[in-house]
């Protein structure tokens, strides 16, 4: 199946910013992070379809998942 995954600075880093994944099914977000190799412990906020997701939430053909990192600054 494939999902539509945008990633925030500085998760897109070395990566890209806005990209269809072909995954198998039954996939959930934390077996996405892996694909992607990112860290659990980088995603800050998590989106899918517009809402608030969760890491053991399954996916469906045609998701959206946004992936969003701490936001520092001072």
């Amino acid at each position: 199946m494939e999902v539509d995954v945008t990633l925030f600075a500085p998760l897109c880093n070395g990566r890209f910013k806005k990209k269809r994944i072909t995954i198998p099914d039954y996939t959930c977000i934390t077996d996405l992070l892996e694909v992607l190799d990112i860290s659990r412990d980088d995603v800050c906020i998590l989106i899918v379809n517009n809402r608030n997701g969760t890491f053991d939430q399954l996916l469906n053909p045609g998701d959206k998942i946004t992936f969003i990192s701490p936001i520092g600054g001072g």
